[in-house]
């Protein structure tokens, strides 16, 4: 009964005074309001005037207020360091698989016959054009790219063995 008259007084000016304190931010307010309503409630006293009792009330209100602003600093402080640490783990584990994807392309590609892998090396490290490739080695533009499908299925086969034969980590 005593809290109901307690509730049914203050409940609203209290919300309205969190809510100037938060700048107008409901969520913030109302959760600063029900953790000061439990603090009500578990420290409680008996004040002569209302004004001491409505300045212990605000207290009570801007603590509750600071503790839930800490405790949600802390918690995003956490989430920044969990996500950096997980981003630096990701970026090893995909910096020591492309180190290995490259190893496996580099043997892959000395395991080719050297014209096939002039051939890549002209077009994919020169950047030559299919059509420059075809005036130097005196052939149709149609057999390059025809060469060069065939030579990029191999390299994809010989990778795809090396991958499948390599031990899982």
């Amino acid at each position: 009964m005593a809290y109901r008259m307690f509730y049914d007084e203050y409940y609203d000016r209290l919300r309205r005074y969190l809510l100037v304190v938060t700048a107008g931010n409901e969520d913030t307010a109302s959760e600063a309001l029900q953790a000061a309503l439990v603090r009500v409630v578990k420290h409680m006293k008996r004040f002569e005037r209302e004004n001491e009792f409505w300045g212990w009330l605000t207290v009570l209100a801007r603590s509750a207020l600071f503790d839930l602003s800490r405790k949600r600093k802390r918690y995003w402080s956490f989430l920044e360091r969990f996500t950096s640490h997980a981003q630096i783990h990701q970026a090893e584990e995909k910096s020591e698989a492309d180190t290995r994807l490259l190893a496996l392309l580099d043997q892959s590609l000395a395991a080719l016959p050297v014209d096939e892998r002039e051939l890549l090396e002209s077009k994919y490290s020169v950047g030559a054009s299919v059509r420059d490739i075809a005036l130097d080695l005196q052939t149709s533009e149609k057999a390059i790219e025809s060469r060069l499908g065939r030579v990029r299925r191999k390299l994809k086969a010989a990778l795809l063995q090396g991958l499948k034969n390599e031990e899982p980590s």
